[in-house]
């Protein structure tokens, strides 16, 4: 097919990967990796600039929410359903937990990133807490 009528795009590697661009935005997928598993995450990012939206398309997730004060306080977490459209409001703190063959489909800002991003470490309480979250929720 010609590129310039329709582009088809796939992705079959580890962690996040923009997959299509246009103008202000473009579509990626996450797909489970080292940083999606309880004992990877250390940290959480927020977008300064942007809201961020998440569509899980298979398998299991939790998106954990931080809050939106000026570090990440507590974690809330946020079973994913799929296809329901979940949408991170700018300058709240979050990470999220995949199970294995999960999915996620994030449509953004095309210029979302370092410039435009805070990120902070978490404290050994908020990681054990997302070690129960993910024993509890049993993203496997």
């Amino acid at each position: 097919m010609d590129e310039r009528l329709l582009q088809i795009r796939e992705y079959t590697g580890e962690g996040f990967q923009p997959l299509v661009h246009f103008g202000s935005w473009r579509v990626a997928v996450l797909r489970p990796g080292a940083d999606t598993r309880a004992e990877g995450i250390t940290k959480m990012e927020r977008h300064t600039e942007t809201d961020e939206a998440f569509v899980l398309t298979r398998g299991k997730g939790v998106l954990l929410i931080g809050g939106d004060g000026a570090q990440p306080d507590g974690v809330l977490a946020a079973n994913m359903e799929p296809e329901k459209t979940y949408n991170i409001r700018c300058n709240v703190w979050h990470a999220i937990l995949l199970a294995r063959e999960s999915r996620v489909l994030i449509v953004e800002n095309q210029d979302t990133g370092t410039t435009n991003s805070e990120y902070a470490a978490l404290t050994p309480e908020q990681r054990s807490l997302i070690s129960q979250i993910e024993k509890r929720e049993a993203p496997e």
